[in-house]
């Protein structure tokens, strides 16, 4: 058998893209290893071989080891590993970007750092949730006492729709045994919906910390996706797996919300919607984030760009004569 560094790393040919990608896979009480460019889970039933490059959020519950070269494959093939307790709400995440581009990237970091552009994505956000209302001119704070209140009405509907009895939303952090069974359906879902937003956005390239929401945490980006679904999927799932009964209500939970994103095909929505958040209609259904090549360039003067791997203090590079003439006739 090969050792781990002898085997090569996986190409941007052979990675699977983040939208084809399971949503997540959740393990207990078993040990992770690797097997070639798969990972293992090994319990008292046996080993169970699961492709690496086809997941997209791995959670680790109770009882679950990893070794070092299980989160080797993982890290190569772009993959988000949260460990989750019992109470499934703290969580450690890593992974790599699948895309060699950073369009997505760079155009985060542009409409961030402008004050009006990041209004304008997080009125762009609210659009995406409720689009029975225009929020075009709402400032922030209108932005959040709108996003309450349609919140509180979702509860209320959901409630009502279940015929599940609601004393209001109740989550004490550390404690998830603190609320009703709803309310520990809702935490529940609002963590797998984290996982699997911080795995689309790691996948993208984009900057996890750059919120045009929430901000100040180093997440701000993941909460600002995951809440675009909240209302949507997150909270009725919630109220349905509570209204079946209030026992195993964190594990029903996160098998109820695997199936809908699967039967919704979020993953996909999830890659689209923030490209057009960040790139624009337009530019999103032009730009290949899953190149096969690495392309690395050098910023020049004016926006522009220049070939890398050339020494510039030696000569112009072959076939950039004719572009430097035409920039020093601008200067």
């Amino acid at each position: 058998m090969t050792t781990v560094s002898q085997r090569g790393a996986l190409t941007p040919r052979e990675l699977t893209r983040a939208s084809d990608r399971l949503s997540y896979i959740y393990l207990e009480r078993c040990t992770v290893h690797r097997d070639a460019n798969a990972i293992t889970a090994t319990d008292a039933n046996g080993v169970t071989h699961i492709p690496s490059a086809t997941i997209g959020t791995l959670l680790l519950g109770p009882g679950t080891r990893v070794t070092h070269q299980a989160m080797s494959v993982l890290g190569e093939t772009g993959a988000a590993v949260i460990w989750v307790g019992e109470q499934g709400v703290r969580y450690y995440a890593s992974g790599r970007a699948l895309s060699r581009s950073s369009a997505l990237a760079e155009a985060q970091a542009t409409q961030w750092a402008n004050v009006r552009s990041r209004l304008s994505v997080a009125r762009a956000m609210y659009r995406l949730r409720f689009p029975d209302e225009d929020p075009s001119g709402a400032t922030r704070r209108e932005l959040l006492g709108r996003e309450g209140d349609r919140v509180k009405k979702c509860y209320r509907a959901q409630a009502a729709r279940t015929g599940v009895h609601w004393r209001g939303r109740r989550y004490v952090p550390g404690d998830f045994t603190a609320g009703d069974a709803v309310n520990q359906a809702i935490t529940a879902a609002a963590q797998c919906m984290y996982g699997v937003a911080h795995a689309v956005v790691m996948s993208l390239g984009c900057s996890p910390a750059l919120g045009f929401v929430h901000s100040g945490h180093e997440l701000s980006f993941v909460l600002d996706v995951a809440d675009l679904y909240k209302t949507d999927i997150g909270i009725p799932l919630a109220f349905d797996v509570a209204a079946e009964g209030e026992e195993d209500v964190g594990s029903r939970t996160r098998r109820a919300l695997r199936d809908r994103i699967h039967e919704e095909s979020l993953l996909d929505r999830c890659v689209d919607d923030i490209k057009r958040l960040l790139l624009g209609t337009e530019q999103a259904g032009e730009t290949d984030l899953d190149g096969a090549r690495d392309v690395v360039m050098l910023q020049s003067d004016r926006g522009g760009q220049v070939a890398a791997g050339w020494n510039y203090g030696d000569s112009t590079p072959p076939g950039e004569e004719s572009r430097y003439e035409d920039m020093a006739l601008t200067w």
